[in-house]
């Protein structure tokens, strides 16, 4: 038997975030080996461990995989994530890509200078609202499922309830005007293996703090 994947990233959220999300989702155990220094990401840079000189890297099923939606995109396939059909895949990427550029956007948030963080804030809950959030309310609306695309439990699944909480982290009341995503975002928190992520105690990691921006930009820049 294989052992359990291994994660590769510094004690935060950023790329990783997402597909610590997604093998939780599918009850898929994991080891964490953070990356706290400088020294420790140049030297897996020079053994030859990061196939392009950066992180997020998991190591499966005898591959050191990196790029976080190649990463995402095997997760998936292997833990029936990721649709039925080659159609269905269309769907789950196209509504992956549509929530991850708004969860990009949060996750950048905490590093941009202050000058500058009211104005990204204030563009952040505009295209949540007008943007992201219409277009996932509508495709509940029109097709009256539990789940994003063929009513089964997808990564789309998975990454939109992930974004819609970050989303929720800067304001409170953001899904006040889309009670059907509101209902979504209840059904998949309440799947059991998402349900234990959410838990204190689990691998779920906070919003970045003073601190853990310093040690990312520590480890990183």
């Amino acid at each position: 038997m294989a052992g359990k994947p291994k994660l590769y990233y510094f004690n935060g959220r950023g790329r990783m975030e997402s597909i610590r999300w997604l093998l939780a989702a599918a009850g898929v155990e994991f080891e964490e080996q953070l990356i706290e220094t400088k020294e420790y990401l140049e030297k897996l840079k020079h053994d030859g461990d990061l196939l392009f000189q950066q992180v997020p890297m998991v190591e499966m099923d005898g591959m050191k995989m990196v790029q976080s939606r190649a990463i995402l995109n095997y997760i998936a396939a292997k833990h029936n994530l990721y649709g039925k059909d080659v159609k269905q895949r269309a769907w789950i990427d196209m509504y992956c890509e549509g929530a991850m550029d708004l969860n990009e956007m949060i996750m950048m948030l905490p590093f941009k200078p202050a000058d500058s963080k009211e104005k990204e804030f204030a563009n952040i809950i505009e295209k949540a609202t007008t943007r992201y959030f219409p277009v996932f309310e509508k495709v509940l609306k029109d097709h009256g499922q539990n789940y994003l695309v063929g009513n089964q439990l997808s990564r789309a699944d998975i990454q939109l309830l992930e974004t819609v909480l970050m989303a929720e982290e800067l304001k409170a009341d953001i899904l006040s005007k889309f009670p059907l995503l509101k209902a979504f975002k209840e059904r998949i928190s309440n799947i059991p293996t998402v349900k234990k992520f959410l838990q204190p105690g689990s691998q779920r990691k906070p919003p970045p703090d003073e601190k853990t921006i310093a040690q990312a930009m520590k480890v990183f820049h």
